[in-house]
């Protein structure tokens, strides 16, 4: 008996030996996957150097060719992903010889220094913090935010990437544990406290819920009043998002990450307006800016969940807490039904349509106007069980 226990201790020890060793194997791997990333990346940033400095030995100004990420030309629809960049896109030229982009061309120049010497030393920054680098230079925040966009689709490299991180501006509440890549555990499940979405959404691990949807919530204003109802564990098991207004990347990152790792519905609460159906759409469909991230970026199953045109008069919701129209919204209302993508959505379309009939417009809060919790209470429980979404 004795001989039997020491021989499967031997044994135990021997597969303990070899899991170390895959262990090891792995992060090997891992790490020269990374050096491989690595000197990619550097290599890239080198020949557009080189390119300048060609362009300098023959004296000829040299010249920056940009993708551009304005254009709907350069952009096109794939129901599987969204808005992605065209293969063959216009590009923009930033001349270091025209007094309209030299200023333009240095900045890119300086912050190509910046992100070399970043993916070199292995180390991150923020966008915040290369602008404090040179202010002068930069001139506001979001020329920084730009040229880094822009750099990042030039290289055809996900920001991160770059290492280059943004601060986020997002919250996200429920039942959701996660580590971050520092090794510090998240625990979301505070019913009187948001948690800051990531700002390095990529390096998250070990993501654990129970969560049956992911309630995208378009304002923080509603999204600060279910947290105040305890609005994740009354109903079901969920997760709550927001991105307050036009969700900044690391709010759409974070809503992909749990799209493809908890195989879970993604509603969308917004309001019933040209600008909330919009921002909705970014969550599905992305944008033309950053169509080149379309991959990582878009969740084409979102559905909307509310609120709804059709829910104003459904519910018959006061003619008081209704808004008319303005002209800049019913151009912008005009502007998305003619996008690509919402010919694969007509019950979208109807919706839409209805709005642009009765041209009314209302904001979630506007259900407090038939009953003061009648958005916690009765509207989303009801929503969620018998599927009033399109």
């Amino acid at each position: 008996m004795g001989s039997r226990v020491a021989e499967l201790f031997s044994e135990v020890d021997k597969l303990r030996a070899e899991l170390l060793d895959n262990v090891e194997l792995t992060r090997d791997c891992r790490r020269v996957e990374e050096e491989i990333k690595h000197r990619d990346i550097l290599t890239r940033i080198e020949n557009v150097v080189l390119g300048i400095v060609t362009s300098l030995s023959k004296d000829e100004a040299p010249v920056l060719a940009l993708p551009n990420r304005s254009s709907w030309a350069n952009v096109s629809f794939d129901s599987a992903v969204g808005l992605q960049m065209c293969s063959e896109s216009s590009v923009t030229t930033i001349r270091s010889d025209c007094a309209s982009s030299v200023t333009k061309f240095a900045q890119i120049l300086k912050i190509l220094m910046v992100i070399y010497k970043l993916v070199q030393s292995n180390s991150y920054s923020t966008k915040r913090d290369i602008y404090y680098n040179d202010t002068q230079l930069f001139g506001s925040q979001k020329t920084v935010d730009s040229i880094v966009d822009d750099i990042s689709c030039t290289l055809k490299v996900p920001r991160r990437a770059l290492h280059v991180l943004a601060t986020s501006k997002g919250l996200i509440s429920g039942d959701l544990c996660y580590l971050e890549e520092d090794g510090t555990r998240i625990d979301c499940r505070s019913s009187s406290a948001a948690v800051a979405v990531s700002s390095n959404i990529g390096g998250i691990r070990n993501i654990v819920s129970s969560a049956k949807f992911v309630l995208i919530v378009e304002k923080d204003a509603t999204f600060q009043r279910l947290l105040d109802n305890d609005f994740c564990t009354k109903l079901s098991p969920c997760i709550i998002i927001t991105g307050k207004g036009v969700p900044d990347v690391n709010s759409r990152l974070m809503v992909r990450k749990l799209w493809d790792t908890l195989l879970v519905p993604i509603f969308a609460l917004v309001d019933a307006d040209p600008h909330g159906i919009e921002i909705m759409c970014i969550y599905k469909y992305g944008s033309v800016s950053l169509s080149f991230e379309a991959h990582s970026l878009t969740v084409p199953s979102v559905m909307w969940l509310g609120l709804l045109p059709s829910d104003l008069q459904r519910l018959r919701v006061p003619e008081d807490a209704l808004i008319p129209l303005t002209k800049r919204d019913e151009n912008k209302l005009s502007s998305l039904l003619r996008r690509p993508y919402l010919t694969s959505q007509p019950a979208w379309q109807k919706e839409m349509e209805m709005m642009q009939q009765s041209k009314v417009k209302a904001e979630i809060q506007s259900l407090a106007s038939i009953v003061p919790d009648f958005l916690t209470s009765i509207y989303l429980p009801n929503k969620l069980r018998y599927g009033g979404w399109v």
